[in-house]
């Protein structure tokens, strides 16, 4: 690529134009109009790599991308270039071609020759494919595969499911981060039993001694809203029924997604919005049994609150 340097008050000792293009591959510093050659080697004055882009990635145009925990050897190692050009940028002989290519193959080979190695490529290549299916932030992977490794270090991944084990890794790190993913839509997610998780999800929680905050059934609304296109009234009136029935302590030790859907239903009845027990049970993951039941009693609340009132 090369660059116009139009701007710079340099001009060429040859004919006097202000006319020097830059070649980004060779560096090469030349006149635009005589074809002389000013600087044969140009230094990069820039930033190493510019942490955005316009689509919002990051570009790691030199140093490569920064270190993380979702990576087996946290992005630390090395990395023979697959681009076959050499340092002028002019491309390799077939000889030298295929000597780069068998190098390549080794070093590939030696970043996974121990066992821990292995078994971390194995479990953070799970978890980024449940990544896109559950669509989950970075600061949850990161804590996700933060507590793999201490799982890892305590021994705790021997004679078990590594696809269990990271799947109840990243369902720990959403509770952690109040991310509203179901033990259910991580089974389905990552094709492991729900019995497996959630036993290798105790495992972790009493072995690391997780601190895990309570769910908040309000973060589950907008969740459950998306699937049914409810709208923003609806929501509020919903909202407004949960924080009202925390007020009055009358949510611990309900399933959060439970008390979500019921408290949306009481508002489509409220607001006049026609859905049925049976759709809002099944945008939710819960029975219809439990949205009547939760029905009943925050109805219950409510009317003894108006009369205390």
């Amino acid at each position: 690529m090369v660059i116009d340097n139009f701007n710079n008050k340099s001009t060429c000792t040859r004919c006097g134009k202000n006319s020097l293009l830059t070649d980004e591959v060779t560096g090469e510093q030349f006149c635009g109009k005589c074809g002389f050659v000013i600087t044969e080697k140009s230094q990069e004055t820039g930033p190493e790599w510019r942490s955005f882009q316009k689509d919002g990635g990051s570009d790691p145009a030199r140093t490569g991308a920064p270190s993380s925990l979702t990576i087996h050897d946290r992005g630390l190692s090395t990395v023979i270039n697959p681009i076959n050009k050499d340092s002028s940028g002019k491309p390799l002989s077939t000889s030298m071609k295929s000597t780069i290519e068998r190098l390549r193959t080794w070093d590939s080979r030696s970043q996974a020759s121990k066992p821990v190695d292995r078994n971390l490529r194995q479990a953070f290549s799970e978890l980024n494919k449940l990544k896109d299916k559950l669509v989950i932030s970075a600061n949850v992977l990161e804590k996700a595969a933060y507590i793999y490794r201490k799982a890892l270090e305590r021994k705790l991944v021997r004679g078990r499911s590594v696809s269990a084990m990271i799947a109840a890794s990243l369902y720990a790190a959403c509770r952690d981060a109040e991310t509203p993913r179901t033990l259910k839509d991580v089974s389905v997610a990552a094709n492991v039993k729900r019995k497996d998780i959630s036993r290798c999800y105790r495992l972790l929680h009493q072995e690391l001694d997780l601190k895990m905050p309570v769910v908040d059934p309000i973060q589950c609304i907008s969740r459950i809203s998306s699937k049914l296109k409810i709208t923003e009234k609806v929501k509020r009136y919903a909202v407004k029924v949960l924080q009202e029935a925390q007020e009055r302590k009358e949510l611990a030790g309900k399933d959060p997604m439970g008390l979500a859907a019921t408290a949306l239903y009481m508002s489509c009845v409220k607001n006049g919005f026609s859905i049925t027990q049976r759709e809002v049970a099944e945008a939710a993951g819960v029975t219809e049994v439990t949205i009547r039941n939760r029905y009943k009693g925050l109805k219950l609340s409510q009317q003894m609150n108006s009369v205390v009132i």
